[in-house]
């Protein structure tokens, strides 16, 4: 992770105190403070609508470019939504309320299933939202300050498939719950683009992830399936909680895009038994890597809502987007407001955040020429700087993050390096 086409964002953490209702004293992800005053409210909408995409084709782009790299193609300004990767990946944190349930709970079990709860949430904005994010700038950076929450989250890289883009996340999650002196940690499924160049664009996430709670042992493994040939499967997330004899102690199911619940195990496993007797399943088909398999990119009839299990508990369930959400780039409420600058933020961010980016405030207030050619300009920009750093052999260097080893998985990570709160100015680079 020390070339320069990669990026990082600034890490938060969170201060302590003693009430769980008040504070998120007892989950530490990085340090916030709230901006509210009572009166001021945060945006329902963006500026203006989402710009139209009928008249352009990816492949009328991408057939024009055969034989160079993916990363070399500049693709339209028309196919990006108005917010950085670095914004996209704070959305992770849009049900952070299930780190405060879960700083609440005595039971180590309870809280490991919230805690698989809010993993899964992490991804659940990601459905419908096929707008490529603004690429980070070299020395780009994004705060969130949002009522004693906070987020670390680095993530990379893409791998071209033909028709599918299949983005394989890197990072390590790290959440630690101070009360209970508990480490958690993670990472993210594959999230798979379908028919980047013909058809509907539509995505889906799968993989195996492994929540292990460094404290007691205890370790939640969850399977997001693959939609298959038929998308039976599309959504749906199954797996279980077990302790660190790899006894099952509960059954996680659900869909990332809509809820999750949790049940005993034995009472699960009646259930599927009792469906198989009555014909409520029908015979599963072989499933395959879906990025991988050819004439399955159709987009696949959304099936029926989760089935909940009797005796089942539920973890959390999705807030609906607004009314307006399809003329916004399928933004989520939450979503909205991360390019949103707030009263006298312009004196408190670094000058170096996402949302003094020029391209991307054209974009959302739906002024594509200009988006346009601010994007082209920056990256101009940037090229430029990386040309005349070769020249000196002078390498790029985080400002914010060292590569280290994690504490707890004791395996190679990016470590925030602390002052980004008490920073000057002075030192930040004009990467706009």
């Amino acid at each position: 992770m020390n070339s320069e086409e990669e990026f990082y964002d600034a890490e938060t953490g969170l201060e302590s105190d003693d009430s769980c209702e008040q504070s998120y004293k007892d989950a530490l992800v990085s340090k916030s403070a709230s901006h509210e005053n009572g009166v001021w409210q945060r945006r329902k909408t963006l500026p203006a609508q989402m710009i139209s995409r009928n008249n352009f084709s990816v492949w009328s782009i991408l057939k024009k470019c055969i034989g160079m790299e993916l990363t070399k193609i500049a693709m339209p300004v028309v196919f990006n939504e108005p917010l950085s990767f670095l914004q996209r990946l704070s959305e992770y944190m849009e049900h952070t309320h299930l780190i405060h349930e879960a700083c609440c709970l005595s039971d180590s079990i309870e809280r490991m299933q919230v805690v698989a709860a809010f993993a899964v949430s992490a991804v659940a904005s990601q459905w419908e939202r096929t707008g490529k994010p603004f690429n980070p700038l070299l020395g780009e950076t994004y705060e969130l300050i949002r009522e004693d929450e906070g987020y670390r989250l680095i993530s990379e890289q893409l791998k071209f498939w033909g028709k599918s883009i299949e983005a394989e996340p890197k990072g390590t999650m790290t959440l630690e719950l101070l009360k209970h002196k508990e480490a958690y940690t993670w990472t993210n499924p594959l999230c798979c683009v379908h028919n980047v160049i013909i058809g509907t664009l539509w995505i889906e996430q799968y993989g195996t992830v492994e929540i292990l709670n460094h404290s007691t042992g205890d370790k939640c493994i969850l399977n997001f399936k693959p939609c298959g040939m038929f998308g039976k499967e599309l959504h749906k997330v199954e797996g279980h909680i077990q302790d660190k004899r790899k006894k099952k102690l509960r059954v996680i199911y659900g869909k990332w895009t809509e809820c999750m619940y949790s049940v005993d195990p034995k009472v699960y496993e009646t259930h599927k038994k009792s469906e198989k007797k009555t014909g409520g399943e029908s015979k599963k088909t072989k499933q395959e890597n879906s990025c991988e398999e050819e004439g399955s990119d159709d987009v696949p009839e959304i099936q029926e809502t989760v089935t909940m299990v009797p005796g089942s508990a539920l973890l959390w369930r999705i807030s609906p987007r607004p009314p307006h959400s399809a003329q916004m780039y399928n933004f989520t409420n939450f979503a909205m407001t991360l390019n949103e600058l707030e009263p006298g933020a312009e004196r408190l961010l670094a000058p170096t955040d996402c949302r003094f980016r020029p391209d991307i405030r054209a974009m959302e207030s739906g002024d594509i020429d200009t988006a346009s050619t601010e994007k082209e300009r920056l990256e101009e920009k940037q090229r430029a700087a990386r040309k005349e750093r070769s020249r000196g052999d002078e390498e790029w260097s985080t400002q914010w993050f060292q590569f280290g080893t994690n504490p707890h998985t004791e395996a190679e990570d990016w470590l925030y390096t602390g002052g980004y709160f008490d920073r000057s100015y002075s030192d930040c680079l004009n990467i706009y």
